[in-house]
């Protein structure tokens, strides 16, 4: 299978070239800096990432070029393309400004296959403190801006480019059309890669590689953890055994729509109430990482306990998709986040791993549902907590205060789902996660009737992103706004004030706790 391989110079952005690449029907694979593969079957071009790092700094990370250069096409981005003018022979300085944010390109070359069919003037993102002031001797620049030179350049004896600029990033207009024209008209890509393609190759392989044995799943309710499930039941039917544990903080009524849906897609579940041992150990617990490490441990008892029942299982499928893994790498010796899914199993459960998403990012595994023709409403399912509503409740946990939470929760997303925007489109699937938080350690004054109250306010979170690296807040509309805030405050006992979270991520984070 023909791949693009991405060295991760630990770059905020370097998910996003491989999301790029995917959408131009390609494989790609990324890999940390100084890993570049022994075996390079199928490998038909490089890409070097940005970095958080000057080429100058005595911990800045470095790579032999020679691995690849000369021996496949080759784009630096960024930080990638000062490390190839550094190594070079050219010069790389420190600016006295940085040079952040939209700029334009003054010149191109036109004639050169890395700016085909660029317009004149084409906006960029530049994101960086140094810049190249040399190239290396057979090099010749190929684009500028009116602050940078050196804003592109080529190699005149190997295929070799290299860009200032960001074009994985939405701001850089024609980034996807530069990125087309490395990995499709320089590289050669025959674009194969699909859903569809992905289906058929995935099931083909599922089956070789589980042939007649038995495989527990723990679903989530989730997206991935959904089509992961549909994909097995797919590849293996009846030797799937599903496992849905409620732990008793999931959205109201969820646990049996989820269930429900599950049948419906023909799969073997066995659904399993552990909320009273939730609730016991959460007695009390106020701390959050606290609440989350509970919530972990009950569960792994909780989802052993039943699939030790099963006896002749040989498998444990995990819907680990490729941002899990690439996030749990140590790409600048510290981890970005770890993962429940990405590790190994637990020492006591005698089974083999099977990750049949491993390599999709979230937007592909929702392709693959679509192709699989799961329900629309388990594919477009926001992002939710594993630890549930549990840290969406600021303070201890109780039966009382999730059943508020649980209440204007639904009101807020049934609404979501309801609201239609111009476009045709639910105000649901225009926002990349959604939520309500209940700030149960407050209480505010108000009046109903003529009495006065003292409850509890809640505060409503949206945000648009890519993919939760960073978030802006949604700018949802006030008549919506105002309507959910009323049906809220009337119909929910316990709430008499209803805020909107403006802060986007970073500086904050998406779930409050």
């Amino acid at each position: 299978m023909q791949k693009i391989i991405i060295l991760d110079f630990g770059s905020q952005t370097t998910q996003l070239i491989g999301r790029r690449v995917r959408e131009l029907d390609t494989f790609c694979e990324i890999l940390p800096y100084n890993k570049f593969p022994q075996d390079t079957t199928g490998v038909i071009g490089v890409i070097l990432s940005g970095s958080p790092y000057s080429v100058h700094d005595p911990e800045a990370f470095k790579v032999d070029l020679s691995q690849f250069v000369g021996k496949f096409p080759v784009l630096g981005i960024c930080y990638g393309a000062q490390f190839i003018a550094s190594q070079g022979g050219g010069k790389v300085e420190k600016t006295n400004t940085r040079e952040y944010g939209r700029a334009h390109l003054t010149s191109f070359d036109a004639q050169n296959p890395l700016f085909r069919g660029f317009k004149e003037n084409s906006q960029v993102w530049m994101s960086h403190g140094d810049t190249i002031t040399a190239i290396p001797a057979d090099c010749h620049v190929i684009a500028s801006t009116a602050d940078v030179k050196f804003a592109a350049y080529a190699s005149d004896s190997k295929p070799l480019w290299a860009v200032q600029f960001h074009p994985e990033v939405f701001h850089t207009e024609q980034g996807k059309q530069l990125l087309q024209n490395f990995v499709v008209d320089i590289c050669g890509s025959k674009q194969e890669w699909s859903a569809a393609s992905f289906v058929e190759t995935t099931v083909k392989e599922l089956k070789e590689q589980l042939g007649n044995d038995r495989v527990i799943l723990g679903l989530s309710g989730g997206v991935d953890s959904s089509v992961c499930a549909t994909l097995l039941n797919r590849a293996i039917g009846s030797n799937l055994t599903c496992i849905f544990v409620d732990h008793g903080m999931l959205r109201k009524n969820e646990f049996q729509k989820v269930m429900d849906a599950y049948k419906g897609l023909g799969l073997n579940v066995i659904g399993v109430d552990a909320s009273d041992k939730f609730f016991k150990d959460l007695e009390g617990v106020t701390d959050p990482e606290q609440k989350r490490k509970i919530i972990g441990r009950d569960f792994v008892e909780v989802f052993n306990a039943e699939a030790k029942k099963i006896t002749d299982a040989k498998w444990l499928a995990q819907g680990t998709i490729y941002p899990d893994r690439i996030e749990s790498l140590s790409i600048t010796g510290m981890t970005i986040k770890s993962h429940h899914n990405v590790g190994g199993l637990p020492k006591e459960m005698k089974l083999q791993l099977c990750e049949p998403l491993q390599w999709l990012f979230k937007d592909e595994v929702r392709r693959v549902g679509y192709e699989l023709k799961m329900p629309e409403r388990l594919i477009k399912r926001h992002p939710f907590p594993g630890p549930g509503l549990a840290v969406r409740i600021l303070g201890d946990i109780t039966r009382e205060k999730v059943r508020i939470l649980q209440d204007a929760d639904d009101i807020y997303i049934e609404n979501m789902h309801n609201y239609v925007c111009e476009d045709g489109e639910s105000l649901y699937d225009k926002v990349w996660q959604a939520g309500t938080v209940l700030l149960s350690t407050i209480r505010s004054v108000g009046v109903m009737g003529d009495e006065r109250t003292y409850e509890h306010p809640v505060a409503l979170r949206a945000v648009t992103s890519m993919d939760a690296m960073t978030a802006d807040w949604a700018h949802l509309p006030y008549d919506f706004m105002a309507k959910v805030s009323n049906e809220i405050i009337n119909k929910v006992k316990g709430v008499n004030r209803v805020c909107y979270d403006i802060s986007s991520k970073p500086p904050s984070t998406i779930e409050w706790e």
